[in-house]
């Protein structure tokens, strides 16, 4: 099982080289057209607005409340308004460990 878990590790390791190094070789072969890029732009939207609407949905058997809510709609807030990455996590966590300290679920 170790022996197998290794072999996986691996090859993940060498997958994820592997396509590291493909943007840079293939960049100049491999044409992709503005409407292609334009869609690829969509779907990142819609798959990070995916994300954050998942986690605001209760998993497991744990009380849902507002607290999680808030600070995915503060992180919303900041993300939109082009905020770093660590100040926009950072905020979503402190407002939803505060409302929690607060007693709010």
């Amino acid at each position: 099982m170790t022996k197998t878990l290794l072999l996986g590790a691996m090859a993940l390791a060498v997958g994820t080289f592997a396509f590291r190094f493909a943007g840079p070789l293939l960049r100049s072969r491999v044409k992709v057209s503005p409407r292609t890029i334009r869609l690829l732009e969509i779907a990142s939207v819609v798959l990070l607005t995916a994300l954050a609407v998942t986690t605001l949905l209760p998993t497991g058997s744990g009380r849902f409340g507002w607290a999680l809510p808030a600070g995915v709609l503060v992180a919303a807030g900041l993300a939109w308004r082009r905020a770093p990455l660590l100040v926009v996590i950072l905020a979503a966590a402190v407002v939803t460990a505060g409302l929690r300290a607060l007693g709010v679920h």
